[in-house]
């Protein structure tokens, strides 16, 4: 009896990203920084859809949006 293949959702993309941080309000146009709030936010999303929590050296790495593409991606393919 085999396994069923559970279904991991893809790392988010850069307008994902985007898409989440607006649930805190809008954002300036061509915004690139995360701030402490917004970064919260991002966690809370990323753990309540993939169900994994990110470490303290995945945070200090995020700083911009192009950044919080990287280590997610890196993070969440390493899960799989």
């Amino acid at each position: 009896m085999t396994q069923p293949h559970l279904s991991v959702p893809p790392p988010p993309g850069r307008a994902e990203i985007v898409d989440w941080l607006s649930g805190l309000g809008e954002r300036p146009p061509g915004s690139e920084r995360i701030d402490s709030m917004e970064l919260a936010w991002l966690v809370h999303q990323v753990e309540q859809r993939y169900a994994i929590e990110l470490g303290d050296e995945q945070l200090e790495r995020i700083h911009t949006i192009d950044d919080a593409v990287a280590v997610l991606a890196e993070v969440l393919t390493s899960h799989v």
